[in-house]
């Protein structure tokens, strides 16, 4: 099979070396730079591709490739010569999923959420037909939300699960809430799946979830979507006293969440620890 042919635009290499580079830091940023040109393509490259995508001498890349595959992070596959990703990268990769932990990552988010609107933020995700909390931060004030770390709650009258569910196909809701009518914890909780499709799809046209005493009485939650790579695998909300959450400042913590759940999406390490979390969920309506 003839081998794509790719069209590249040359873009030096050293551009995007770190400033305070030497002689010797600057061949370890050149290095790094080779390892992410493979990682980023599918198939083996050779000396003339990586020199067409950085415009450094063959040479160059020659004796930079002859190190890397000496100590194993690349493996000489051809005599054009053509190279591809070694074992020792899989090494690597391990050992940073491994020191990944979503709680500690979020609450570095939750916190200053926390503090500054005086109210709780929690982190959840859909497990099954429940709204797992992932993360909890809680003001510290007296009178607060108070949840824990790992608790499990209803998605069709809370802020998080409503949000959750805004996005999901119509036809599987049915699966993720009980017979109806479902339990009534207030009088403001929804009991149908009628009354529930038409609250999701309010909160699908104004981009949050409002828990208004649904679940408690005199407690208020509202709720935004974290997004990675367009899907919704999360939501993050703040939950408080139903007084203080008025019409302005119900705004004034979406706007909040809205920056906070951005911030989570470009944070990589935040969007690698989510993604491994979502590998050990429950799928939609297993209980």
């Amino acid at each position: 099979m003839a081998r794509s042919t790719r069209t590249v635009r040359p873009v030096p290499v050293d551009d995007s070396r770190p400033a305070s580079a030497n002689y010797h830091a600057n061949a370890l940023a050149r290095g790094l730079a080779l390892l992410e040109m493979l990682a980023a393509q599918p198939e083996p490259l050779t000396v003339n591709e990586f020199s067409e995508h950085t415009a450094l001498p063959k040479s160059t890349l020659v004796r930079l490739l002859a190190v890397l595959a000496e100590m194993e992070y690349v493996v000489r596959v051809d005599e054009r010569p053509s190279y591809r990703l070694g074992h020792k990268v899989q090494r690597l990769a391990s050992a940073y999923v491994s020191s990944l932990d979503l709680t500690v990552v979020a609450e570095a988010y939750l916190r200053p959420v926390a503090l500054g609107t005086g109210q709780t933020a929690n982190l959840g995700v859909l497990d099954g037909d429940q709204v797992l909390h992932i993360c909890v931060a809680e003001p510290d004030r007296p009178l607060r939300f108070t949840t824990a770390l790992g608790a499990r709650d209803h998605t069709y009258c809370t802020g998080l699960g409503k949000m959750l569910l805004s996005e999901l196909p119509d036809d599987d809701l049915a699966t993720l809430v009980p017979a109806e009518p479902f339990p009534s914890f207030a009088e403001n909780t929804l009991t149908t799946l009628a009354d529930l499709r038409k609250d999701l799809k309010r909160t699908a046209k104004r981009g949050y979830a409002l828990d208004d005493n649904e679940r408690s009485i005199g407690l208020r939650c509202c709720a935004v979507g974290v997004r990675i790579g367009g899907d919704l695998l999360a939501a993050v909300s703040v939950s408080g006293p139903a007084g203080e959450f008025t019409a302005q400042k119900q705004q004034e913590y979406v706007a909040t969440l809205d920056e906070v759940a951005k911030a989570m999406a470009d944070d990589p390490d935040f969007t690698a620890a989510l993604r491994i979390v979502h590998r050990s969920l429950r799928p939609a309506g297993k209980r």
